[in-house]
């Protein structure tokens, strides 16, 4: 297992995506929107690699000075339980410090909620609806 970033457009930016539509987009019956996909080009792209196959993935955007969002957290399904997440959890958070970065954010769902709270997360909202799927907004200072 390979923790790396990914380049904006790469081959492996493209299984980036069919990963992220497969796993959180497909499911809800939506699609990415290419305005969407270009804003990507300035954020943090990370990938989890099996020789050359992506396994996991997430990015991080900036959201104001000193404040990063964690997004799109994807692992295969028959890989979920055996660490990839946990390991590009710490790989972002490692990135986003070495950054500059003084607190992460995301918009958690609520079924992934205890992952989160395992990594030192906590919930700081209400819950609330994104894409039709309970969410909160969680955060951790770096």
């Amino acid at each position: 297992m390979a923790v790396k970033l990914i380049d904006y457009g790469s081959k492996d930016y493209d299984q980036m995506i069919a990963l992220r539509y497969a796993l959180l987009r497909k499911p809800l019956g939506l699609n990415f929107i290419d305005d969407e996909l270009e804003k990507e080009a300035k954020d943090i792209l990370i990938g989890c690699f099996d020789e050359d196959k992506l396994e996991g993935c997430c990015l991080l955007t900036e959201t104001e000075p000193g404040l990063v969002r964690l997004r799109q957290m994807a692992v295969l399904s028959g890989l979920q339980g055996k660490g990839i997440g946990k390991v590009l959890l710490q790989f972002a958070e490692n990135i986003a410090r070495d950054r500059g970065f003084k607190k992460i954010s995301m918009h958690a769902r609520k079924t992934a909620i205890g992952f989160y709270e395992k990594s030192g997360y906590k919930v700081v909202s209400k819950e609330f609806q994104e894409i039709s799927i309970p969410h909160y907004l969680m955060e951790k200072p770096l």
